[in-house]
């Protein structure tokens, strides 16, 4: 039971480390918690069942799978960046010399515009994913591994190993690392602040495309306001992890997964959403700066 749960958990926390990707790279170039990212991981699993409809009503679904799946997916992606670029010309960019606490109820108030949209246009009841996918798996005595665990634990770790190398090795990754660390010294040599910010909100809401994509084929039901649990745990995914740190929100990602999973099964179920919130408050306390994140002075 311990090793499917731990299974179960690493599949839940890879998913959680691709939103908290999102959190952790506006958070680190702007200082702001973008409280409508969850908002953009519940659109990608909306546009996941959406494109796929298209697809199956051209028959193309029915010819190759597949195909099918690797387009909805891209679709999904592009829908997410539209989404992402959007939100951050609209809300974000006119409030940057704003006073911190206005982006911060901005942020809050695309949350809850985007939540009320979907509800308007694709209706309150739930959509489900159709059952299409193949069943079957690796297994061990009463230890499952299906391919689709497989699927998402291996697309999420190569999404999270090519962004750390483009953050690394990349003109616009360097460009985005001294954003973070000083805009003003950035935009003196020559680097597009506007242009770095919208880049990360393009990454980061692909990202939260591909979580909504792959959730929404794993549990094969999507809601309006799914993204609103699923953003509050990636965020303290963010925060356990050291938020504005690459690799903390990995690592909290996962951790937070296996928190849940684990508690769910030898604890309760019915409180499985509150480990997030009792680990964000003990994070908070004893450790503010995360796991792998650092105290830094403030900025004057």
């Amino acid at each position: 039971m311990f090793l499917q749960q731990l299974i179960n958990g690493l599949t839940l926390g890879a998913v959680y480390a691709l939103i908290a990707l999102g959190y952790t790279m506006v958070y680190g170039i702007l200082e702001l918690i973008n409280f409508a990212h969850g908002e953009i991981y519940m659109v990608g699993a909306y546009m996941t069942i959406i494109s796929l409809s298209l697809l199956t009503a051209t028959g193309l679904t029915a010819k190759s799978l597949i195909l099918s799946l690797c387009i909805v997916m891209i679709l999904t992606m592009i829908s997410c960046a539209a989404y992402g670029l959007t939100l951050e010309r609209v809300a974000y960019r006119p409030l940057r010399n704003a006073p911190r606490l206005a982006p911060l109820i901005s942020a809050i108030g695309m949350s809850i515009f985007l939540q009320n949209y979907v509800m308007l246009t694709q209706g309150s009841a739930d959509k489900i994913f159709p059952h299409i996918l193949p069943a079957g798996g690796l297994s061990l005595g009463n230890t499952s591994l299906t391919y689709l665990q497989i699927f998402i634990m291996t697309t999420s770790m190569f999404l999270m190993i090519s962004l750390h190398a483009f953050i690394r090795k990349t003109r616009l990754g360097k460009a985005m690392r001294a954003t973070a660390q000083d805009k003003k010294m950035a935009s003196l040599v020559g680097i597009d602040i506007d242009h770095v910010i919208m880049a990360t909100f393009i990454i980061g809401s692909v990202l939260a495309a591909v979580a909504g994509f792959m959730v929404a084929m794993y549990y094969g039901l999507v809601n309006f306001y799914m993204g609103y649990v699923a953003g509050i745990k990636a965020f303290t995914a963010a925060v356990l992890g050291g938020i504005g740190n690459i690799q903390g929100a990995v690592l909290g990602g996962i951790l937070l997964g296996v928190l849940e999973s684990l508690g769910a099964a030898y604890i309760s179920s019915e409180y499985k959403d509150a480990f997030a919130f009792i680990v964000l408050i003990l994070i908070l306390i004893f450790k503010p700066a995360g796991l792998l994140g650092e105290r830094v002075p403030e900025k004057v």
